[in-house]
């Protein structure tokens, strides 16, 4: 591997340091990149033929001159090379493939048991993740790296699931370590909920330093962005909050063995059990939604509570982060305003103005591909990486 200190001219570690600011996309001239690093131009002309012989940069149209030859621009190359993004749900999959920039090239989506198994479902991911490389005519050596996320929790430093509730036969399965048997490219694990939380940012709201995303399906969960990083926690559970009580929950039951939880009450099959018990026919998540499109008075009533109960979690996270945008997805976000009317009601009403002066509660903009953008974000930021880019080179 080479020598990451070295910042000669001709090595590795000084073409990477040149990359980090192209990979942004923007177009640069030789003589502003000098002026940026500070290095002589013969050294910054040197890395950029370098770059472009590896093909990660590429000439652009010529800018304009203010006398003699116009400067030559270069900008990050997106086709240099491509990367794999997996949204593994509880009954679905998506997986994408994307360029550099996160822009897809190609997106497949299936209806997927993540009960049957680790082997069968990454099975699946495989032989579609190459029958797709096919279609676009691009070889599997073109992959730089691939984003998985899978709903469960994830011990980010192995990728490896720990006890997932609704994930039979994965805990401690080593994920990257079977895909990389099969596609020989490093493989990024993470909860599903923490990777649609970059997803978003990375799309919607770009810059954004402090961001909470919530998804509200068949359990709640929230992937918190704070200071700009994504944020895990100790044991990789940070965002959990289906299972914090709520006052409306007293002796409800909860999967997790506990009462109480906001899971056990806001959930879409919470929702569904709750109109079943008033004699109106909701089997899921979907029912409720469908229901509340065709105007159902109780449904959307009921819908509008799940956002209170919500709300009343979120209130006390707006305390402890102070997040200037809260983005609602997941399956029930698509009941549209009902849920955030009710979110809204409680946090803004219970939170200190200060906090909610500049607080957005919004609709996700990534709604389904939330998920898979993120996980192709997760990917291509470790591929470009200082770290990674000479493992990338020498491939």
């Amino acid at each position: 591997m080479a020598n990451m200190s070295s910042e000669s001219s001709s090595g590795v570690s000084g073409v990477s340091q040149l990359f980090q600011l192209l990979r942004d996309g923007v177009p640069r001239t030789r003589a502003e990149l000098a002026k940026s690093t500070g290095l002589a131009r013969s050294t910054v002309a040197a890395r950029v033929d370098e770059l472009m012989r590896m093909g990660l940069i590429t000439p652009l149209a010529e800018t304009v001159s203010t006398g003699g030859r116009p400067p030559s621009q270069f900008a990050l190359n997106p086709s240099a090379r491509l990367v794999l993004a997996a949204d593994i749900g509880a009954s679905h999959a998506t997986i994408a493939i994307t360029d550099l920039t996160g822009s897809i090239v190609i997106q497949r989506s299936e209806p997927l048991d993540v009960t049957l198994g680790p082997v069968p479902v990454l099975s699946w991911l495989v032989d579609h993740a190459i029958e797709m490389l096919a279609e676009i005519g691009r070889p599997v050596e073109v992959l730089a790296a691939i984003g998985m996320g899978i709903p469960g929790p994830v011990e980010h430093s192995t990728g490896q699931p720990v006890n997932p509730p609704i994930m039979p036969g994965w805990d401690r399965f080593d994920v990257p370590g079977w895909v990389r048997q099969h596609l020989d490219v490093p493989v990024l694990v993470d909860n599903d909920v923490n990777i649609m939380a970059l997803g978003e940012r990375a799309t919607a709201w770009p810059g954004t330093e402090h961001l909470m995303f919530v998804k509200v399906a068949t359990g709640i969960g929230a992937g918190i962005i704070s200071g700009g990083t994504l944020q895990r926690g100790a044991q990789g559970i940070a965002g959990d909050i289906g299972h914090v009580r709520v006052a409306r929950g007293v002796g409800v039951p909860c999967h997790c063995g506990n009462t109480g939880c906001l899971e056990a009450l806001a959930s879409g099959p919470a929702i569904a059990r709750a109109l079943r018990a008033n004699g109106i026919a909701a089997e899921t998540g979907n029912d409720v939604v469908d229901l509340v499109k065709r105007g159902n008075i109780d449904a959307i009533q009921a819908v509008r509570q799940a956002g209170r109960d919500i709300g009343e979690v979120l209130t006390a996270c707006v305390s402890i982060m102070n997040p200037s945008v809260i983005a609602i997805g997941g399956s029930m976000a698509r009941v549209g305003e009902h849920l955030i009317a009710g979110v809204r009601e409680v946090v803004y009403t219970r939170s200190i103005p200060l906090a909610t002066e500049h607080l957005s509660i919004v609709q996700s903009a990534t709604a389904q591909n939330a998920a898979v953008l993120g996980a192709s974000m997760l990917a291509i930021e470790y591929a470009l990486s200082p770290h990674a880019l000479p493992a990338l080179v020498q491939a």
